[in-house]
């Protein structure tokens, strides 16, 4: 049995307001995405990294590793119309007695500890999504425009990594893209599967905002000075 990380990178710059697609925007000194990519490789289980990227930046991708003098090892896997269909073609690189935890590009300050427990309880249990407990008040707005307040206590932030057994991941991706597929837990329960939540951490958060980028680079000179 092996394990692997799949890190999606197929975001653009748009709400970043940049022309640079944000996994390449620089982070302390370094693209976004490399930070992600060491935080797998540090982890205990050691995983082989796959990284999916829109063909067309491969060589842009190769440029900054040569620049960056990068080398953790990676393999590149071209991405597809929709994250369902990126993620579809990395499984395509990986076995039917994998370990596989898919993780955003996007989300550098992802822990080794976090990353090495999705990993653990996906082998006892089959998968394992990372979630954070709602802070705030939750409603949701129906079809008819009515909104109806949640127990908070019961509502859950989704993050990723989100990992899995390969064989039960390779099963519900052999299912037709729908719209409602808005990540690989999805994907999953709609199989059939139960999601199982982990413990996550705010500080996972997902780069999007330009004020996001200024956060991470705060929390990475704290940690630096630890």
């Amino acid at each position: 049995m092996k394990f692997f990380a799949v890190i999606v990178a197929g975001g653009s710059g748009t709400r970043m307001n940049s022309e640079i697609p944000k996994q390449f925007l620089l982070l302390n000194g370094q693209p976004v995405i490399m930070h992600t990519i060491s935080a797998f490789f540090a982890s205990l289980e050691k995983p082989e990294i796959l990284v999916v990227l829109n063909r067309q930046q491969f060589s842009y991708w190769e440029s900054l590793c040569e620049l960056h003098q990068f080398k953790i090892k990676h393999q590149l896997v071209a991405g597809g119309e929709t994250r369902f269909h990126s993620v579809k073609n990395a499984l395509e690189k990986i076995g039917g007695d994998d370990v596989v935890a898919i993780h955003d590009a996007v989300r550098p300050l992802i822990s080794t500890e976090i990353i090495s427990n999705a990993y653990q309880q996906a082998l006892k249990v089959e998968n394992a999504v990372v979630a954070v407990p709602s802070k705030d008040s939750v409603r949701w707005q129906k079809a008819n425009g009515e909104t109806q307040n949640l127990n908070r206590s019961e509502v859950f932030l989704v993050q990723t990594p989100q990992t899995f057994q390969s064989y039960q991941l390779k099963k519900a991706y052999e299912q037709e893209y729908l719209e409602e597929f808005t990540d690989d837990a999805s994907v999953v329960e709609r199989s059939g599967e139960k999601i199982n939540l982990i413990e996550g951490n705010p500080e996972n958060f997902k780069i999007t905002f330009p004020s996001d980028l200024r956060i991470a680079a705060m929390l990475l000179n704290e940690k630096s000075r630890m």
